[in-house]
C-alpha cells in the first residue's frame, strides 16, 4: 500500500459519539410527533438537508409538515439547537488520535455530510474543529457521500494524492466510495475493532507519533 500521508475523518459516529437519546426525546417533545412520524420525517429529508437542498429551517419545517404539524419559528429554533445536542457528543478516543496526528504534523481533514445549521452550531460549540486543516461540508457543495466528486474535493483540499489518504467513516457505502476514488479507508464501528484493523494493516504506528515527526 502507498504510505499514509494524511488522515480524513467523517464527523458523525467517528469524531462524534452515539446520538444523544435525551436530545431526540426533546425534539419529539417540541414537535409533538410520534416516534414513528418523527423517525420517518427526520430521515426522509436528512440527505436533502446534508446536500444543501434544504436549509436547517426548511428541513424542520418539512419534517413538521410531513407529520401534520405547523412549527413556529421559535419551535424551529429549539429544534435546531436540540439537533446540535443530538449529534454533539464527542468520541474522545478518535478526537485524541486526530489531535496527536496534528501535533505530529500529519495533515488531518473532515469530510462530512452535514447541513448548514449543523455546521454552524458545531463550529460554535467546538473550537477543535478548526484545528483540522481541511473541511469538506456537503451542504456547501450540493453533493454528498457517497458521490465520488466529494471525495475528489476533499483530496484536492488536503493537497494529498488520494492513494496516500486514510479515510475513516462509519458507513460501508462511504468506505466503498472512498476505495473507488483510490483512497485507503477503514469502516469505524467500534474503537477496539478499529485499532485491530490498523494493526492488521501495519499502520498502527500512526497511534504512536511524537510532535512534529512526519511519516
Amino acid at each position: 500500500m502507498s504510505p499514509i500521508q494524511a488522515v480524513l475523518f467523517d464527523y458523525g459516529l467517528v469524531l462524534s459519539g452515539p446520538p444523544d437519546p435525551a436530545a431526540w426525546a426533546q425534539m419529539r417533545s417540541i414537535t409533538g410527533l410520534s416516534e414513528e412520524l418523527m423517525h420517518r420525517g427526520y430521515w426522509a429529508h436528512r440527505h436533502a438537508y446534508d446536500r444543501g437542498e434544504l436549509s436547517g429551517r426548511a428541513f424542520w419545517e418539512t419534517v413538521g409538515s410531513d407529520g401534520g404539524v405547523l412549527l413556529t419559528p421559535a419551535q424551529v429554533d429549539s429544534l435546531l439547537a436540540a439537533d446540535i445536542d443530538f449529534w454533539g457528543r464527542v468520541n474522545h478516543p478518535m478526537l485524541e488520535w486526530a489531535q496527536s496526528l496534528q501535533r505530529a504534523g500529519i495533515p488531518t481533514g473532515i469530510l462530512s455530510n452535514m447541513g448548514d445549521a449543523m455546521e454552524a452550531g458545531l463550529l460554535a460549540r467546538y473550537a477543535w474543529i478548526q484545528d483540522f486543516g481541511h473541511h469538506t461540508w456537503s451542504h456547501r457543495l450540493h453533493i454528498a457521500k457517497p458521490e465520488a466528486a466529494i471525495y475528489h474535493h476533499a483530496a484536492q483540499g488536503m493537497k494529498t494524492p488520494a492513494a496516500n489518504i486514510l479515510f475513516v467513516d462509519d458507513r460501508l457505502e462511504n468506505i466503498q466510495a472512498a476505495h473507488g476514488v483510490g483512497m485507503q479507508a477503514i469502516q469505524y464501528l467500534d474503537h477496539q475493532a478499529f485499532l485491530a484493523e490498523m494493526e492488521a494493516r501495519d499502520i498502527s504506528h500512526l497511534f504512536h507519533l511524537t510532535a512534529l515527526h512526519k511519516i
